[in-house]
């Protein structure tokens, strides 16, 4: 028997942060393991008068593939592929998979060979995500898997992602709703500000944000959400950063990360584990190095660290920079292959400041 808040996850998913109408194209694409959860936002769907199909993997493709294809394989995009992108109205990706490690014993290089032959479909999605075209959400579905990195129960687990999603609330749309008001508060006094200044512990790092535009998460196209963003001016990064938890890629961690930046591009990035993805990360593209996104973790009902991106960047109380590619609706010009985000806790010690006024302390703002 499936979990009710399923249902009330997948009928969120469809009405608030999506959006389906009648008519619409919708991909939904995730892996076997979140089944419960896609037959209910597939149902919800055919209840909205959208045209869903499926895009489902199997445990151990992408090993398989990594692994065993030819170059050109790796790196083959379909027209198939491209006409899709370009094609569809919505698209929901359900994170989950059996083994969150599944990857750890493939080539970096390979992992960055083929992100780099897929940048231009990168790009294009990005583009119609921008400019309205494209609405696109990723979720969690609750795996054993995810549970055991986040040193869960999988029931712990599964309280964990429904409350951070705002499933406990008795409307949970009000939720996000009122997340949205009180960060647009916030958005509301930063065009205001030209450069930033982050301090915390071995961390110094300025860069500007002049004209770039702050976008207010709460929802659309993360589930859960609850940040708010911008794009650096490319060139303008200078200093030194660490960040305080591993950064996660495709299952992979890298720990201790410290990256030192000079006129907006990494010339130094240190590592005590996992530092061979972390440079072939770096090299996958002209934009792999510099720095794509700043932001603000929001969401007061994600408080602990999971070794889950989606759910680590929204922390209350933390930032997060993405190495490589902008997201447009900042304005923001870098582009790569890579939107790998890193995330900082600023709860301790960690400052914020623009134009020398302090902004942001312990993990509030005091704007």
């Amino acid at each position: 028997m499936n979990d009710p808040r399923l249902k009330k996850m997948a009928r969120i998913l469809s009405e608030y942060s999506l959006g389906l109408k009648p008519g619409d194209l919708f991909l939904i694409q995730s892996s076997d393991v979140a089944a419960p959860l896609i037959r209910e936002v597939f149902y919800e769907a055919l209840l909205a008068g959208a045209y869903p199909y499926l895009k489902v993997t199997l445990e151990g493709v992408a090993e398989i593939l990594y692994k065993t294809a030819s170059d050109d394989q790796l790196t083959f995009i379909s027209e198939l592929q491209k006409l899709e992108v370009d094609k569809i109205n919505a698209a929901l990706t359900i994170l989950g998979t059996h083994n969150t490690r599944s990857l750890a014993g493939v080539d970096p290089q390979r992992i960055a060979f083929q992100k780099q032959a897929g940048t231009p479909l990168s790009r294009r999605i990005l583009e119609r995500i921008a400019a309205g075209e494209l609405r696109w959400c990723a979720t969690q579905f609750p795996t054993f898997a995810a549970a055991q990195d986040a040193n869960m129960s999988l029931t712990e687990y599964e309280d964990f992602l429904f409350a951070a999603c705002g499933l406990d609330q008795d409307d949970p749309v009000g939720h996000w709703r009122a997340l949205a008001a009180n960060q647009e508060r916030v958005i509301s006094v930063m065009p205001t500000k030209k450069t930033l200044r982050l301090t915390a512990a071995d961390t110094d790092l300025t860069f500007s944000v002049e004209n770039r535009r702050w976008v207010n998460a709460a929802g659309k196209e993360n589930f859960p959400d609850g940040e708010i963003f911008s794009s650096p001016i490319e060139e303008s990064v200078n200093g030194q950063i660490r960040f305080s938890y591993p950064a996660i890629y495709q299952g992979r961690e890298v720990e201790d990360v410290r990256l030192v930046f000079e006129n907006g591009q990494v010339i130094k990035a240190q590592a005590t584990r996992g530092m061979d993805l972390l440079k072939a990360m770096l090299q996958v593209d002209d934009g792999s190095a510099f720095v794509g996104e700043f932001a603000f973790g929001m969401n007061p009902g994600i408080t602990r660290f999971t070794r889950n991106t989606l759910f680590d960047e929204k922390i209350g109380g933390t930032m997060h920079l993405a190495l490589g590619a902008s997201l447009p609706e900042t304005g923001g010009k870098n582009q790569s292959a890579i939107h790998w985000p890193m995330v900082m806790d600023l709860r301790s010690g960690g400052e914020v400041s623009a134009e020398g006024e302090l902004i942001y302390k312990d993990g509030s703002f005091v704007v």
